[in-house]
């Protein structure tokens, strides 16, 4: 059996989601609410950093744009775990469960961290899980 595994999503002529994927961006029960921008000055001018934000609150300013969709995953993983998530990450284990999932961010050079919240969905949706 092939472990399930994060794809990413393509703007590219003939590109199709693989069957049996479900996509898990932002539109969708399953999207990250952390959200990654732009930081903007005081004055809303654009500065060379990143915030991440929730609920239309910035939680934190980062100098690129890798260390703040860290920052956003590390969140969602943290998160999807709490007691008020609970019935929403048991159904998310139950329609995630064996399935591809797709998702628009970069997929990681070979050894380098997955900072996409679809690598966190797919590893809780495919662990064991005790009775």
């Amino acid at each position: 059996m092939v472990s399930p595994a994060r794809i990413q999503r393509r703007r590219s002529r003939g590109w199709r989601a693989p069957r049996h994927s479900t996509y898990v961006g932002r539109p969708t029960r399953f999207g990250n609410p952390f959200h990654v921008v732009p930081a903007a000055s005081q004055r809303g001018g654009p500065l060379d950093m990143w915030a991440v934000t929730y609920q239309g609150h910035t939680l934190g300013r980062w100098d690129n744009k890798t260390a703040a969709r860290a920052e956003a995953t590390d969140r969602y993983a943290r998160w999807i775990r709490e007691p008020e998530q609970a019935d929403a990450l048991r159904l998310f284990r139950a329609l995630l469960h064996g399935r591809d999932l797709t998702c628009w961010c970069p997929l990681p050079a070979n050894g380098q961290p997955d900072h996409c919240h679809a690598a966190v969905l797919l590893k809780l949706a495919n662990q064991e899980t005790t009775p």
